[in-house]
């Protein structure tokens, strides 16, 4: 039986958060993981979506949490800030459930990375995200199995 994974998707960013979901579903489709529209749900912004995995991974309803996002720095702190929120927030999330929560945000320093960064190739972050998710999945049940 496949696995039942969520993704979270920021809104903020969307003309590359939209790429990014792109390459985490055709990644997942290629490995026969269905993914329902349901099974994707929208952040405000990458700051939001630590608490959205959490939630989805304590609901049981979900073997792994695809995280996407995208942070462009400016030209305050608030980049430093943010991505440090949003990824100590995802490692806590993973580590609280003891659920794979897959990190797909990117952190650039101008537009022009991001969008290499989620164009449709085997460079997509969002499909590295996916990946690791599932790889994830696979070696806890592993673990489990062995016990």
């Amino acid at each position: 039986m496949s696995p039942k994974i969520a993704i979270i998707v920021s809104r903020f960013n969307e003309e590359i958060t939209s790429g990014l979901l792109k390459g985490a579903l055709k990644f997942l489709e290629s490995h026969n993981i269905k993914t329902r529209e349901q099974d994707i749900f929208t952040a405000p912004g990458a700051f939001e979506i630590p608490l959205i995995a959490q939630t989805l991974a304590n609901s049981g309803s979900y073997s792994g949490v695809i995280c996407l996002g995208c942070i462009i720095k400016g030209d305050t702190a608030h980049f430093e800030f943010i991505s440090l929120g949003a990824t100590i927030g995802i490692i806590q999330s993973m580590l609280n459930t003891e659920t794979p929560v897959s990190f797909g945000i990117l952190t650039t320093y101008n537009e022009e990375q991001a969008l290499a960064r989620s164009r449709n190739d085997a460079e997509n972050k969002g499909r590295e995200a996916a990946a690791a998710c599932l790889e994830m999945i696979q070696i806890l049940e592993r673990i489990a199995e062995s016990h």
